[in-house]
């Protein structure tokens, strides 16, 4: 970290055979970069993601330009193994990704096993109300931690943005107490068994971005806090909690890579500008277990009709595509290779150095 750059790399390599790298549709071009640099001769790389979620935050579009140079291995997950068949979270999700719509049932089916239910409002006050209930009585009366459960929006400004939504949140499911000591940081007030996510890689306490954990204490003597995590305490001066923010709802964007046991959906109309199929796929495969719509039914064909994405101009598919070409034609291909180019799925033979799989 004090150099600003990564501990591994052509200098230092990873001790490993094969690297799996998950949520590969979260990659940009640097990261992507930076870790194949990092890779050792010999050893195998594997990209497992979802192409149809959202692209990455930084630039470029890796995971779909590798299976559109057509000359890497592409395996397809057709069958689910997460979830039954019958989820209607795995359906609804399927369905949204062929660009149908959802089956939208209503929250009594809860009671019958749907693991997946709608609930349609028009109005930005309205849904608060329906979220700050199905939060605190309806999915904790289904078994649901508070901690399980998490809001998902489109984005952070706005009544229905994540801003709002977590000081809502926190006004419902951790008050102020006189035995909960609080720390104000601008218009964020954090508080003794709040929600909290790490906003950014820190190497020096062993915290990274998108790290969730719960306040556990307030210091206001020793001017510090103390978060607890699933592996470990941090402790934060005060003047290192804009590192931190609250996690009673977060936007689709960041909660992209996270699974939840409960996640509230928001689809609402004021939100048009963000409502694309994407988003509302990558939402609702976030829920593992039980997932509430909340909005309206036309913010939710407004997304599923919306396949436009803003185009990136990227070549890696084309530099791909020529680097094979070009080895093929001097005979040192980088992978053994079928008539067409494609590299072959028995991926025994060791990669050349300078390889991009």
């Amino acid at each position: 970290p004090e150099k600003n750059d990564f501990k591994h790399g052509p200098g230092e390599p990873l001790e490993l055979d094969v690297l799996v790298i998950d949520e590969s549709s979260m990659l940009d071009l640097h990261l992507t970069h930076k870790t194949l640099r990092a890779v050792p001769d010999g050893a195998q790389v594997i990209f497992v993601g979802d192409v149809d979620q959202l692209p990455s935050v930084g630039p470029g579009n890796v995971l779909h330009d590798l299976i559109q140079s057509g000359r890497v291995p592409v395996a397809k997950l057709t069958q689910v193994f997460r979830q039954a068949a019958a989820s209607k979270i795995i359906t609804n999700a399927h369905a949204i990704n062929q660009g149908k719509i959802p089956d939208l049932l209503p929250p009594s089916e809860a009671k019958n096993g749907a693991d997946c239910v709608f609930i349609e409002v028009a109005e930005a006050e309205e849904a608060i109300e329906k979220i700050k209930g199905v939060v605190a009585l309806s999915l904790p009366k289904m078994g649901f931690k508070p901690d399980e459960i998490t809001v998902l929006t489109p984005m952070q400004r706005g009544s229905l943005g994540g801003r709002n939504l977590n000081d809502v949140l926190q006004a419902v499911l951790n008050p102020p107490s006189p035995d909960k000591p609080e720390h104000m940081w601008g218009p964020v007030t954090f508080r003794v068994g709040d929600r909290v996510m790490q906003r950014r890689n820190n190497y020096d306490k062993n915290v990274f971005n998108g790290d969730v954990g719960t306040i556990f204490g307030v210091d206001k003597e020793e001017q510090t806090l103390a978060v607890q995590y699933p592996e470990q305490m941090v402790e934060y001066d005060f003047s290192d909690t804009n590192e931190l923010m609250l996690a009673y709802s977060l936007t689709t964007h960041k909660s992209q890579g996270s699974e939840y046991p409960a996640a509230i959906i928001l689809m609402a109309n004021q939100h048009y500008m963000m409502l694309q199929r994407n988003l509302l796929y990558t939402a609702l495969t976030r829920a593992k277990k039980m997932a509430v719509i909340i909005g309206t039914k036309y913010a939710i064909k407004t997304a599923i009709s919306n396949k436009l994405v803003k185009p990136r101009h990227t070549r890696l598919s084309e530099r791909l595509q020529n680097l094979v070409e070009s080895l093929r034609s001097r005979g040192q291909a980088a992978l053994p290779m079928d008539a067409d180019g494609v590299v072959k799925r028995d991926l025994s033979h060791p990669p050349l150095p300078g390889r991009l799989l």
